[in-house]
């Protein structure tokens, strides 16, 4: 499988030799498409995926054949090798495709890391294959340590090992606590992916003709960004 994302982004294009085969999870992203048309066979999903997608169809595509694939704005798409047992566990949101060889496990998550996410399961997989993953921004990979946590906002992980060790949590000061998102803190072994969309609105906020006072008391009052507007 061959994937070009041409600067700026927006949008994606994939060829399939012939003996590769591709599961796209939102058909609909498929601007335009090169190949017999049989090649195409629709079906539905599995209610866990649907629940989880949103959307009822997902797409079987066997190459030898081409297709373009667009992306939400400020998105990008990232392909990502799965190789024998791999650990890592994705956040369904973020799969765009995968391939069909591939072999995927739903692994169900702790009730307390559920009830705060409303995330219950993700998905694993294994065997040799790609996975398609859509990210706001782009996606980088970090490393785990098993002594030194990493922490993450909640928004931003994307994948992690089955293996690590995973808690909410905040960090820095009583000031600094106050004001961040909850985070992921994880030690262990392994990549951490995340997704790096910037997510601070108030960046936006300080180009915007707010009054000195009204933003010096957004930073000084705890929860200052959500009284205060």
């Amino acid at each position: 499988m061959k994937v070009i994302a041409p600067p700026p982004q927006g949008h994606v294009s994939i060829s399939l030799e012939a003996e590769e085969s591709l599961i796209v999870l939102h058909p609909k992203s498929i601007l335009a498409y090169q190949g017999s048309a049989h090649q195409r066979q629709d079906q539905f999903m599995n209610l866990l995926s649907v629940y989880h997608k949103k959307k009822w169809i997902s797409s079987l595509l066997q190459g030898p054949c081409d297709f373009v694939m667009g992306l939400p704005p400020g998105c990008s798409l990232t392909t990502v090798h799965i190789a024998g047992q791999e650990e890592l566990l994705f956040d369904f949101r973020n799969i765009m495709f995968f391939s069909q060889c591939l072999t995927t496990r739903n692994v169900i998550q702790k009730m307390r890391t559920a009830w705060i996410t409303k995330d219950l399961i993700r998905m694993r997989f294994s065997g040799e294959g790609s996975v398609g993953i859509l990210t706001a921004g782009d996606l980088a990979t970090l490393q785990l340590h098993p002594e030194k946590p990493i922490f993450v906002d909640k928004s931003a992980l994307v994948a992690y090992p089955q293996s690590a060790s995973i808690q909410l949590s905040v960090y820095g000061n009583k000031l600094a606590s106050q004001h961040m998102n909850v985070q992921w803190q994880l030690t262990g072994r392994g990549p951490v992916l995340i997704q790096t969309g910037y997510q601070d609105a108030g960046l936006m906020n300080q180009l915007q003709d707010d009054g000195l006072l009204k933003r010096l008391l957004r930073e000084i009052i705890p929860f200052g960004n959500v009284i205060i507007k």
